[in-house]
C-alpha cells in the first residue's frame, strides 16, 4: 500500500514525528566530535624526533602518564607545568603504586640531550622501569 502525504482533514493533529533533523544533527555532532577529538588528546605543542616507520609489536591495555618537555626546557606532567621537584614527587607518588605505569617521556626535538636524560634518571631513580620515548614517524 502506498503512502499518502497529504492530509485529509487539515485541522487534524500530526501523530507522526519528523525524526529527520535529529538524525542530521547527531551525525553533524558525531563529525565534530571525531575531529576535535585527537586534538585534545596531545595539548602541549612540541616538535618530536622522527624515527622510521616499522612494524610495532601489539601491546596489551597498559596505563601511560606522560612527562613532556617542550622546546624551552620546561617539563610537563600530562598538561600541566611542574618543576623538577614537583616532578620528583610526582614520580615518588607514583612508584608507591602496586601496578605502576608506562612513563612517557615526549621530548621536543629542538632541546638538549641532557634534559631528556634528567628525566629518564628521575624515573629510574623511582623505580619505574616502564619508560616510551615518543616519536613522529617519517
Amino acid at each position: 500500500m502506498a503512502r499518502t502525504f497529504h492530509r485529509r482533514d487539515r485541522l487534524s493533529a500530526i501523530s507522526e514525528i519528523n525524526i529527520m533533523p535529529l538524525l542530521d544533527l547527531a551525525f553533524a555532532l558525531l563529525i565534530i566530535f571525531m575531529i576535535t577529538a585527537p586534538l585534545l588528546e596531545q595539548s602541549i605543542d612540541l616538535n618530536l624526533p622522527f624515527e622510521d616507520q616499522k612494524l610495532q609489536s601489539s601491546t596489551e591495555k597498559k596505563r601511560f602518564l606522560t612527562i613532556s618537555i617542550n622546546n624551552e626546557g620546561l617539563y610537563f606532567w600530562d598538561d600541566r607545568e611542574v618543576d623538577k621537584a614537583k616532578l620528583t614527587e610526582l614520580l615518588e607518588d607514583i612508584s608507591a603504586q602496586l601496578d605502576k605505569p608506562v612513563i612517557s617521556i615526549r621530548a621536543d626535538r629542538e632541546i638538549p640531550y641532557q634534559k631528556v636524560i634528567t628525566v629518564i634518571d628521575l624515573v629510574k631513580q623511582n623505580n619505574l622501569t616502564k619508560i616510551s620515548l615518543d616519536t613522529q614517524i617519517k
